[in-house]
């Protein structure tokens, strides 16, 4: 069975990078690897971002929450960065959930669960357990329409 394009230009984009494939790497050089990858370049303007923390089991989870520039109150996304709980941040993924905001005209709660090998499993399942649900508890606070909340 031939390899779907998407997938051929993910792998050609990896090889590029030179060095050893994505697997032979340790997690700290897989992370570098990620973080070396993002583009550098001046983010998406949205109506506002604003970084804080929730609570969780294991103490406070990071979250940025991206709201659109129109009035609201808007249906809200809870995002989880890719990277098999093992890689990325809120960082990293800062394009895409301003895109998500401009695009779908929805805020945008991003959730930077701890990650894996350093936190066992099930810690990032409890991040983002915690989070979505303080997300449906606080949607009316944050602006976000509490009857329109997606993972």
């Amino acid at each position: 069975m031939p390899l779907h394009p998407e997938a051929r230009r993910l792998l050609d984009y990896f090889a590029a990078l030179g060095g050893p494939p994505p697997e032979e790497l340790t997690v700290a050089e897989a992370r570098a690897r990620m973080r070396a990858s993002v583009p550098a370049k001046t983010p998406e303007p949205v109506g506002q971002v604003e970084d804080r923390t929730v609570p969780g089991p294991g103490g406070p989870v990071p979250i940025r929450i991206y709201r659109p520039a129109a009035p609201g109150p808007h249906p809200v996304l809870v995002y989880f960065h890719g990277g098999g709980w093992v890689l990325g941040d809120l960082d990293i993924y800062d394009e895409v959930c301003r895109s998500l905001c401009r695009q779908a005209e929805c805020m945008v709660v991003a959730v930077d669960y701890r990650l894996a090998p350093e936190h066992k499993y099930p810690a990032a399942v409890e991040d983002a357990y915690a989070a979505t649900r303080w997300v449906v508890e606080h949607a009316h606070d944050l602006g976000a329409d509490p009857g329109r909340v997606a993972v």
